[in-house]
């Protein structure tokens, strides 16, 4: 990662730190290095997952695998939180449901997901970007073409309300805060 991919990666991050809590069980889609929770050690524990991740990274209260979501969590374990930063306009066209339903399941009741994806426009941002070797821009290949506008409906058919959304980085990305029911509601 360059200079410039860590400080938006820590931008991602201070977006949705608002939303996570002291004493979270967290699950970190898309976790790359662990950043979220070297950043913010005050969570009680949590998961990370990424594809490239070095699961031998963290010894203490917060596990790394090397996998990807949902299909190597295991189905048991559930999360107060789930973070996916710049991470859902990867889900490939078409699974976003199922992306959004395997975060219902790992949820515990009034548990929340916290997502930040790009406005469209960033896709040719960050082509012109990787070409003058400003950033890495991991991934971008992966990038469909992904309307934020449709999130709240992909979440909403799984029982999830919309709690936040708000753009940040200069309007570049979209913060999306979405939450299950508590027990009794």
């Amino acid at each position: 990662m360059t200079f410039v991919d860590r400080r938006l990666q820590d931008w991602r991050i201070l977006a949705a730190r608002r939303w996570l809590h002291h004493g979270d069980r967290v699950l970190d889609v898309g976790c790359a290095d662990g950043t979220l929770f070297r950043r913010l050690r005050w969570l009680r524990d949590g998961v990370g997952i990424d594809p490239m991740a070095d699961p031998g990274h963290f010894t203490w209260s917060h596990r790394i695998l090397r996998g990807n979501f949902p299909g190597d969590v295991d189905s048991n374990e559930r999360f107060d939180a789930i973070v996916a930063l710049a991470v859902f306009e990867h889900v490939p066209e078409g699974e976003g449901s199922q992306f959004a339903k395997a975060c219902r399941h790992h949820l515990l009741p009034g548990g929340r997901v916290v997502l930040t994806v790009p406005a469209p426009v960033v896709d040719r941002m960050l082509h012109l970007l990787m070409r003058l070797h400003i950033i890495d821009g991991m991934e971008v290949h992966q990038h469909w073409g992904l309307r934020p506008s449709d999130i709240p409906g992909i979440f909403e058919k799984h029982g999830f309300q919309l709690v936040r959304r708000r753009r940040f980085e200069l309007g570049l990305n979209h913060l999306f805060v979405l939450a299950v029911p508590g027990e009794g509601e």
